[in-house]
C-alpha cells in the first residue's frame, strides 16, 4: 500500500521526539492547548469566556490542528501542553511508538460524525462496496477516520492493495473529493457534511457501532506535563467537566452556548447545533465507568493498535495501554 512509508515514517520521527516541558506551566504561568475548529463543543463556551485562564490562575493559549497526528507532535515537541479531543486511533499510533503520552478524560463520544463517503456518480453502497476497488480514497492517516476506514473496507472484503490511498487532512480531502479528484472521502466535521453534498456514507453510526467500531475522542497530555502539574490538569478537566454538564442539561442554558460556541468552531448556528446534535459529552461518573476508562477504552485502544498492525500501519502494538490512561486527574476534577 502507497500509505504505509508515510505513516509509519512520522510515527518514528514522534518516537525520537521528547517533550522536556512539563514544568512550564509553573515555569511561565501559561500553557498551551489544541483543539479543532469547526468541532463545536462545549469547552468552547468556557475558552471563549475566559473560565480556563480564571480557574488555572494562568493564561491558556489556544491552537488549531487539521488532525490528531499533527496534535501528538506538537505534544512531543513540547509546543502544546493538552490536546482536547484527540482522536483514539492517532492516541494509539503515537503511544505504540514510545511516545509517552496519557488520555486524562473522554472527550467526545460520535459514531455518527466520523465516516467515510462515496461520490454519488459511482453509485457505490454498502451491497456493492467491493467495487470500490480501483479508486482513489482520501484519508488523514493514523486518525479515527483512518481506523474506520480500514474496518469498513475489512468488513465489505475490500482489498486495500487495490486502492490508490492518499494520505489528506479532511478540509483538503473533502475539496479534492468535492472536485472529482478522489473517489472517497474519509473525515469528519464541517468536511464530512460537505462530502456528503456530493456522495452517500456506505454505513451510519449506529451500522458502524454494530461492527464495533466505536468513535470517541480523549484529552491527552505528555504524562511528566501531568505528573508536575497535577492540579492545573485537574482544574482544567473540571472546567470542561462543569461546560459539559451544562450543554447536557439542555435548555436556556444550552441554546445560549450555539452562538459562542459556532463563532469560536468558525461555523455558522445551524451547522453547530445540527453537529453537537450527534455528540455525547460523558459524565465524569461515566468517563470512570467500565464502559469507558474504567476498562472499555484500554480494551478498545489495543483493538485499534491490533487494526494498525494487520494493516501494516504500525510496525507494533503495546502489550496493553493501560498506563497510557490516567483516572487520577478526572478523579480529582470530580472533587472539586
Amino acid at each position: 500500500m502507497k500509505f504505509k512509508t508515510k505513516l509509519m515514517g512520522a510515527v518514528g520521527a514522534m518516537a525520537m521526539m521528547t517533550a522536556g516541558t512539563a514544568a512550564l506551566a509553573e515555569a511561565h504561568g501559561e500553557i498551551t492547548v489544541g483543539y479543532f475548529l469547526e468541532w463545536p463543543m462545549p469547552f468552547e463556551f468556557a475558552k471563549v469566556n475566559g473560565t480556563y485562564d480564571e480557574a488555572l490562575g494562568m493564561k491558556v493559549n489556544w491552537v488549531s490542528f487539521d488532525t490528531g497526528t499533527a496534535m501528538s507532535a506538537a505534544m512531543a515537541s513540547g509546543d502544546v501542553q493538552i490536546a482536547l479531543s484527540q482522536g483514539v486511533p492517532p492516541f494509539v499510533v503515537a503511544t505504540s511508538a514510545g511516545q509517552d503520552l496519557q488520555a486524562i478524560d473522554v472527550a467526545v463520544s460520535y459514531s455518527d460524525n466520523d465516516n467515510c463517503v462515496v461520490a454519488s456518480g459511482l453509485e457505490i453502497t454498502k451491497d456493492n462496496a467491493k467495487e470500490l476497488e480501483g479508486h482513489k480514497v482520501a484519508v488523514p492517516l493514523g486518525t479515527s477516520a483512518h481506523y474506520g476506514f480500514l474496518k469498513q473496507m475489512e468488513h465489505f472484503g475490500v482489498d486495500l492493495s487495490k486502492l490508490e490511498i492518499v494520505d489528506m487532512a479532511p478540509p483538503d480531502g473533502a475539496a479534492a473529493f468535492a472536485q472529482g479528484a478522489v473517489d472517497m472521502f474519509c473525515g469528519w466535521g464541517g468536511s464530512l457534511r460537505r462530502a456528503k453534498e456530493s456522495g452517500n456514507v456506505l454505513l451510519t453510526g449506529p451500522e458502524k457501532e454494530d461492527l464495533g467500531i466505536l468513535v470517541f475522542d480523549v484529552t491527552s497530555a505528555p504524562s511528566s506535563f501531568i505528573a508536575e502539574n497535577p492540579e492545573v490538569v485537574a482544574k482544567f478537566l473540571k472546567v470542561t467537566a462543569d461546560a459539559n454538564a451544562m450543554w447536557n442539561a439542555g435548555g436556556d442554558a444550552a441554546a445560549a452556548m450555539i452562538p459562542v460556541i459556532a463563532q469560536d468552531s468558525g461555523m455558522d448556528e445551524a451547522a453547530t447545533a445540527e453537529t453537537m446534535a450527534t455528540f455525547v459529552f460523558p459524565s465524569i461518573a461515566d468517563q470512570e465507568s467500565a464502559k469507558w476508562l474504567g476498562g472499555g477504552a484500554q480494551e478498545f485502544m489495543k483493538g485499534v493498535a491490533g487494526v494498525f498492525v494487520q494493516s501494516g500501519s504500525i510496525p507494533a502494538a503495546l502489550d496493553d495501554y493501560s498506563s497510557h490512561i490516567n483516572l487520577g486527574p478526572l478523579t480529582d476534577a470530580g472533587k472539586m
